[in-house]
């Protein structure tokens, strides 16, 4: 009886062993089907879409990648059926927090019709802090290795994502080919105040005060005029969120002293708003049309990058 349990025990085990074994032969399986409409794979899991760059996406025609970089959620949009130039030239747009949404819809289509793509990645509320450079680097990395976009994007900064992609900007200015901002914040003290934004970076309001030279756009614009690197932003004279003189405006005004390019478009009347003076801005695109597409690295800021036909800026009090 013994004997009889031992072997029905051992053929169980090797019919067992065997199982695994044919299971482990067989090809994987597919994704099961009913993932949610614009859930691309990515790193193996689902990558859930990025609700405001899924709608913007479905009026174009375009492309669209979800995918995962340092653990935070990322788009490239790309034109369909359209590849003009290789590697393909981008756009960078920052904030990724409800944005790009279908207001971008308009700048966005003049861009595809060029060759030109669109891409950001996700850090939350950093205010440009050291670790929200950091996943802007592994986006840089992932866009230009696996996905072979241009080494040079253009970057589009709108409001609190001039904090952000500025920042980034000045640690690599040889990866930038021009700037390209809608009334983009460019002083932290301006917004969203150092008290609000230390924590992002680790720090107490005062320490982040007197490390402001390390993490203030309008304190690191030195690498970036010496790089060469156009500038152009369009910014409303009515704009208490983030006022015009303290932020384009005293950016334009150091940039210009030491040396660089740019050009700022006043808008006047307007305010942190969506209109068309800032969404449908015609010498906007075209600067980013005449400048993204750019592979020629410039040295130096006595260099002339391309600049469309500019209207003139309004002059700023002094």
């Amino acid at each position: 009886m013994k004997r009889t349990q031992v072997g029905v025990i051992g053929l169980a085990v090797a019919l067992a062993w065997a199982n695994l074994a044919a299971s482990q032969e067989q090809p994987r399986r597919p994704a099961p089907a009913g993932l949610p409409e614009g859930v691309v794979s990515g790193a193996g899991r689902p990558v859930e879409a990025i609700p405001s760059v899924k709608a913007l996406a479905e009026q174009l025609p375009c492309t669209v990648d979800f995918f995962n970089v340092d653990g935070r959620r990322a788009f490239l949009i790309r034109p369909k059926g359209k590849v003009l130039t290789s590697p393909m030239p981008w756009v960078w747009y920052a904030p990724v927090i409800g944005h790009p949404n279908t207001s971008h819809a308009w700048m966005l289509a003049q861009w595809l019709e060029k060759g030109i793509g669109m891409a950001g990645v996700d850090v939350g509320e950093s205010h440009g802090s050291p670790q929200g450079r950091k996943v802007y680097s592994a986006l840089w990395e992932t866009l230009t290795t696996r996905y072979k976009m241009s080494d040079r994007p253009c970057l589009l900064p709108q409001s609190r994502g001039g904090l952000m992609l500025y920042n980034w900007a000045a640690e690599n200015p040889t990866r930038v080919a021009c700037i390209a901002g809608i009334y983009t914040v460019c002083d932290l003290r301006s917004y969203p105040g150092l008290q609000q934004a230390c924590s992002a970076y680790g720090l107490s309001a005062a320490e982040l005060e007197a490390r402001l030279a390390e993490h203030n756009p309008i304190d690191r614009l030195s690498p970036l005029a010496k790089a060469g690197v156009p500038i152009l932003h369009v910014h409303g004279d009515a704009d208490k969120a983030v006022p015009l003189e303290k932020n384009s405006g005293e950016l334009a005004r150091r940039y210009r002293a030491l040396g660089g390019q740019v050009q700022l478009i006043v808008i006047p009347g307007k305010g942190h708003q969506v209109c068309d003076e800032f969404f449908k801005c015609r010498e906007l695109v075209d600067f980013v049309v005449a400048n993204c597409g750019s592979t020629k690295r410039r040295s130096g800021s006595r260099s002339s990058p391309i600049f469309p036909n500019l209207r003139p800026s309004f002059a700023l009090g002094r």
